[in-house]
């Protein structure tokens, strides 16, 4: 139910009398709760197009039904929108904003805050004083950073709580890690806390990405020993510093003269929107994130890359002094510029990131087909309703196709699909009965007619789309039959072919014109499979006609031969030609003497002597 005019008066008084200036909105519903915070550059602008009936769309119209009072706040910049906008949905999580996804099935790792820092693997943040690096959505550049930071400094693995005052009173005894060389062992003071925090330390560069600066102190230190010709030291510092030159040159190494820089993409649809995250620091992508938001609304890929924005920078701090974005966006963030690069380096970070959330999405539809095989084929019928501008899901398809030689043993083929998948118990043959000599045309336009109209006195479901096998002259025959003759409003479509007998493009439209769609689509797949589909039912179709007219041809035609002595001879001796050149004894013995001969004498009666 909409809103009374009382109310319709009451809210429009408040859009009248909003300020031009920057702030945030709040809409209640008849009880008071907010159901929606939304920000502006100017309030009245902005809040005035939600009731603009010409620019609503399904969901905004359904919105604006729900909205009983208006309430807004001032503020003094754009920058100070945007953040109130991000406190308020937290605080309040109104029905019709977007929902950011819960990020707890990513892990990160923390370093925690203690007198001997331990470093791990972990979902939660809850641990007081821990500085957490992540979260990581490739779980193996993770596991990568971890084992680089073991392998290197070996930091502790158990969860003692150590202190100096127990470790100098003898309170904790090594572990067997400490045997198996793992482990230092400064629970039991093989290792001074000083060398403990020195490497700590040296892990947290590497975790924030700087593993250059890393290398570069361990060459130094290799070299110092070395000139001190303490060389199995020095061998030792040389093992650490392959295995780091090792890790930079597996992992994603940029332009060194970046540094410090954010790159954020987004890909969606009518559900969701997917942001990937980069953090580039000396050099190296040290983080890398995607996330998604439920949408509620029709909110636009500027306004959600915005809001993801805030929302990653205010969970996971950082400097960053400068964002890679695919298009400009209002963000107004003091200290940090936008960039839309058109080459070079960071147009090359920007596809990185491109893929990255490219492939998250395929990833999340795969695992979500899974567990729903219906839901790739209603996106599928989605994608086809989209690309022709249909009225609704195409449930049901037809598809026809003709076949013959020369005009021989002409036939037809329908062959029906529902919700995509052939439904087989629904295919239909046709004998083309009016049409002499090879007119695919006319009897496209005979089996269209004979299908519909009985389907039409039948009472029996109509399709929800046509496709034919062929271009426009066959959409054009189709057309003319179920739209002039029939009156009938079927959407009609054709899959045309190359030289090769290749499907080449789909067609539709009065007159047709070509749908764009990519080659190596699922969509194209699944069209060229179903246009296979109706091409093999037609043809088999034909063959068999042909089959049983060639072989009636030769027997049927011969005086004191059925049906069932006609199975029996093809029986006994395979072919028609072998029946032929059969003697009077095989056939008299498998006959009779007397009817044998007779047959015999018949099939070589018009022979020559």
């Amino acid at each position: 139910m909409g809103v009374s005019k009382e109310k319709q008066e009451y809210l429009r008084g408040i859009v009248l009398n909003l300020p031009d200036s920057p702030g945030c909105y709040q809409y209640l519903d008849e009880t008071g709760t907010i159901i929606y915070v939304g920000k502006a550059k100017r309030l009245k602008r902005r809040v005035s197009s939600y009731f603009n009936k010409e620019q609503q769309t399904r969901k905004t119209r359904l919105l604006v039904s729900k909205i009983h009072d208006i309430k807004y706040v001032v503020v003094p910049t754009e920058a100070d929108a945007l953040l109130l906008e991000n406190n308020l949905i937290k605080r309040y999580k109104p029905r019709y904003n977007v929902l950011l996804k819960d990020d707890k099935t990513y892990p990160s790792i923390a370093v925690t805050n203690e007198p001997y820092p331990r470093i791990f693997k972990t979902r939660q943040r809850t641990i007081p004083g821990a500085t957490y690096y992540g979260p990581y959505s490739h779980v193996p550049t993770m596991y990568a950073l971890l084992d680089l930071c073991r392998k290197l400094y070996q930091p502790r693995t158990c969860r003692l709580s150590l202190t100096p005052e127990g470790i100098a009173e003898g309170r904790f005894k090594v572990c067997l890690d400490f045997h198996l060389h793992n482990c230092p062992g400064p629970c039991a003071g093989h290792q001074s806390q000083e060398e403990y925090l020195k490497n700590i330390a040296a892990c947290r560069e590497i975790l924030k990405g700087n593993t250059a600066e890393v290398a570069r102190q361990m060459k130094a230190e290799m070299q110092q020993l070395a000139s001190e010709m303490r060389f199995e030291e020095a061998q030792a510092v040389k093992e650490r510093y392959v295995l780091i030159e090792t890790f930079q040159a597996r992992s994603e190494v940029v332009s060194s003269t970046m540094h410090n820089i954010d790159v954020f993409s987004i890909e969606s649809d009518d559900q969701t929107a997917y942001i990937n995250f980069l953090h580039i620091a000396n050099g190296c992508i040290n983080q890398a994130f995607t996330f998604e938001y439920r949408k509620r609304l029709d909110e636009s890929d500027a306004d959600l890359l915005a809001l993801g924005i805030v929302e990653m920078r205010e969970r996971y701090p950082n400097n960053a002094h400068e964002v890679i974005v695919p298009f400009a966006i209002d963000l107004p963030i003091d200290g940090v510029s936008q960039t839309v690069p058109q080459r070079g380096e960071k147009k090359k970070l920007l596809e990185l990131s491109q893929l990255n959330v490219k492939q998250y999405r395929f990833d999340r539809l795969k695992q979500a087909e899974k567990l729903n095989p219906e839901q790739k084929q209603v996106r599928l019928m989605k994608e086809i309703q989209d690309a022709l501008n249909l009225p609704k899901l195409p449930y049901r398809i037809e598809l026809f196709d003709n076949s013959n030689i020369q005009g021989s043993d002409a036939v037809a083929g329908c062959v029906v699909f529902e919700k995509l998948k052939p439904a087989k118990k629904l295919y239909r043959r046709y004998i083309i009965r009016t049409v002499s000599g090879p007119d695919d045309y006319a009897s496209m336009q005979e089996v269209v007619r004979r299908r519909y109209s009985r389907m039409i006195e039948e009472g029996t479901p109509l399709p929800d789309l046509i496709i034919a096998d062929g271009g426009r002259g066959q959409m054009e025959v189709i057309h003319r039959v179920t739209t002039g003759e029939l009156r009938l409003d079927i959407p009609i479509a054709g899959l045309a072919k190359d030289d090769r007998h290749r499907t080449r493009e789909l067609l539709y439209g009065f007159p047709p014109s070509t749908v764009g769609m990519k080659a190596d689509s699922a969509l194209f797949r699944l069209l060229t499979r179903m246009q296979d589909e109706v091409h093999r039912y037609a043809i088999s179709f034909h063959r068999e006609k042909r089959s049983k007219r060639q072989t009636a041809s030769a027997l049927d035609s011969v005086k004191g031969i059925g049906e069932k002595t006609k199975t029996l001879l093809l029986k006994e001796f395979g072919s028609v030609k072998r029946v032929m050149a059969a003697s009077s004894e095989q056939i008299e013995q498998l006959l009779g003497a007397t009817r044998g001969r007779k047959i015999y004498e018949n099939l070589h009666a018009g022979q020559a002597e």
